[in-house]
């Protein structure tokens, strides 16, 4: 069976090399997002999914170029052709399904935690921030809570430390690195199951380049390189692959 997914990603590898001589792949990102993406010193694109697309283009011999984005519109630059992927660390649920289409997850589902000032405020009844059209904000508003949208990753944190917020919920991996470095910040209440992993967003009818990066993710799985990257960037806790 082994072989049967091996062989079918090498043929879906091989389509690649046709796409690469089509058109340059353009990759969205938000670069807002550390340590999913971010923009470094040198005003360039890094980060986990920064070194992660570079290698799934380099495996498809596709001609890839990184372009940025806010998040509350990324998914309908998307779908307006502005780009040709989003892999800005985007949960696949149902309703962006319903969308946009999905590679296979490149990160496995992780938990989202709340973060505050205290660990004894009131997360039932308070007011939650968290960043705009995410699983997360979408958790919130069915909840008793007050939920606060932002439209950044770090505004959220920020109403926290304002007092304009009681609590952020928000993907482990970006808020415990900043509770490192901040001890006025604290991980609270129970970690909340959301989503079903992190994938590359594209658009319905590209099916060719869907497939041709579902191969290049899967050969990664297969080697383990995909799971180096993530113990990498995201310490030897994080979640992996089998």
């Amino acid at each position: 069976m082994k072989n049967l997914v091996l062989s079918a990603a090498i043929l879906a590898l091989t389509a690649g090399m046709g796409l690469a001589q089509e058109r340059t792949i353009r990759m969205g990102t938000e670069g807002a997002y550390p340590p999913y993406n971010f923009i470094n010193d040198n005003g360039d694109v890094d980060g986990f999914e920064r070194a992660l697309g570079d290698e799934l283009c380099a495996r498809a011999e596709l001609t890839c170029e990184w372009v940025t984005n806010d998040w509350d519109s990324i998914i309908p630059n998307l779908t307006s052709g502005n780009y040709d992927t989003i892999i800005a660390g985007m949960s696949i649920t149902p309703e962006r399904d319903e969308v946009i289409d999905f590679t296979q997850d490149y990160i496995p589902p992780a938990p989202s935690l709340f973060v505050a000032l205290s660990d004894d405020v009131d997360l039932e009844n308070g007011y939650v921030a968290a960043q705009t059209n995410t699983i997360q904000a979408g958790y919130i508003a069915e909840t008793g809570a007050t939920l606060i949208e932002y439209a950044t990753p770090d505004e959220t944190v920020a109403a926290v430390r304002t007092g304009e917020a009681d609590a952020v919920l928000a993907d482990g991996d970006f808020l415990l690195d900043i509770v490192a470095e901040d001890d006025d910040l604290m991980v609270v209440g129970d970690p909340v199951a959301l989503g079903g992993g992190i994938g590359m967003g594209l658009r319905d009818n590209d099916d060719e380049l869907r497939a041709t990066f579902d191969a290049a993710i899967t050969s990664m799985k297969e080697d383990g390189t995909l799971n180096a990257l993530i113990l990498e960037w995201f310490g030897d806790d994080a979640p992996t692959y089998d």
